[in-house]
């Protein structure tokens, strides 16, 4: 099946299904002398894994296993090959709706395109958004490979249903999310967005929700004329996440509605740097960085399966026919959804790092090592000073 790689020189592609044995990713273009472990990559899947309350009761632990790339501690410039495997699989709901594709989901897609017999209905197979483990893997070796020209990144929940956080965040708070259960970057709203949820999961429903993407520190220049932007780049990984519906960046869909006039963002000299006043273009103009902090919206739907009865078409008689989805999903995607914008954001930038030579794409010197560990480091410190956590 083609397009499961992703990026140019920070490449990635994954593999396995939701009820196969496991899940996988192999990153290629990390350069040598990385330091990288199982518990660095832990870190970040611990913040998508299921088996919380009002995400999805699979309990799956997500142990990472390093199977090659890495010797004594240190990346060795060979592809990096990450595997976890599933083992909370429950096949059976899934059999009751086998040949009645679930509306919102990709099942009739895939049997339209690679024909039933081919089609693994277990969970959504391929299609599922379980997939997406093996991007927050790839994520982690993303994000500390960034440590080298002290880039970091963040994402969290500003949005469930018609609950909005309603302010902007600063991107230290908005590494909350790596503390509250639902992602959010407050625990205020945290605790309106349990409450909202409980509501909705009674009601055997479902609710869309966004999410933001925040990058600071970055230089400018990332990204490449005129196809590969940065801001296409990283519209096209946020688009591929299972579930979302819209991407902007600044101020984004309002836009269209303002005038030039209030659009304008002078270019000020701040602390002997050009920058631009207001940033509102969301830290990329002309498809380039330009020094401020990156900052998109993600927008996604509400969870395809809900318990309400809904119509589709038993494809054994192609009669019409009533169902009602069982098994073990989030009243709101968008949740789990967090950790993953933020893996996908920090593997574009990772990528176009390396693409702008910023990053060797060879070997690391020992000072390009202690400066990503420092700021591995740095995300920990500020979740505690900020946070609590």
């Amino acid at each position: 099946m083609p397009g499961n790689t992703f990026g140019h020189m920070f490449r990635v592609t994954t593999f396995g299904e939701s009820h196969g044995k496991a899940i996988g990713v192999v990153i290629d273009g990390v350069p040598a002398g990385l330091s990288i472990s199982e518990q660095d990559i832990q870190r970040e899947l611990s913040l998508r894994r299921p088996g919380r309350y009002l995400v999805s009761t699979r309990r799956e632990s997500d142990d990472v296993e390093i199977l090659s790339g890495v010797f004594n501690g240190r990346t060795t410039g060979s592809p990096i090959a990450l595997l976890v495997r599933n083992v909370d699989v429950v096949s059976k709901p899934y059999e009751e709706l086998r040949y009645t594709p679930r509306p919102g989901h990709a099942d009739l897609p895939y049997i339209l395109k690679y024909g039933f017999e081919n089609w693994d209905y277990r969970g959504g197979g391929r299609a599922s958004a379980r997939e997406t483990v093996a991007r927050v893997a790839a994520g982690a070796v993303a994000k500390k490979l960034l440590g080298v020209i002290g880039v970091m990144t963040s994402a969290h929940l500003v949005s469930v249903g018609t609950l909005s956080l309603g302010r902007d965040v600063s991107f230290e708070e908005s590494l909350c999310f790596r503390v509250n259960n639902f992602r959010t970057c407050c625990r205020d709203f945290d605790r309106n967005v349990e409450s909202y949820l409980e509501n909705v999961f009674r009601e055997g429903d479902s609710v869309g929700g966004i999410v933001e993407f925040i990058s600071s520190e970055v230089p400018p220049g990332l990204g490449e004329p005129v196809f590969d932007k940065l801001k296409a780049d990283l519209a096209k990984a946020f688009m591929s996440v299972p579930a979302t519906m819209g991407v902007e960046f600044g101020v984004g869909y309002r836009a269209s509605s303002m005038k030039g006039s209030e659009y304008m963002d002078s270019i000020v000299v701040r602390n002997g740097r050009l920058r631009y006043e207001k940033n509102v273009a969301g830290g990329i103009v002309g498809g380039l960085s330009v020094g401020e902090e990156i900052r998109s919206r993600v927008y996604f739907k509400p969870t395809s399966s809900i318990r309400k009865p809904i119509r589709t078409v038993d494809l054994r008689s192609m009669d019409e026919k009533i169902i009602s989805v069982k098994g073990r999903h989030d009243p709101c995607v968008a949740v789990r959804a967090v950790p993953i914008i933020d893996s996908m954001g920090s593997i574009v930038l990772a990528d176009h790092a390396l693409r702008a030579g910023l990053i060797n794409p060879v070997k690391l010197s020992s000072e390009d090592r202690d400066r990503a560990e420092d700021v591995w480091r740095r995300y920990e410190e500020i979740v505690r000073r900020r946070c609590g956590g």
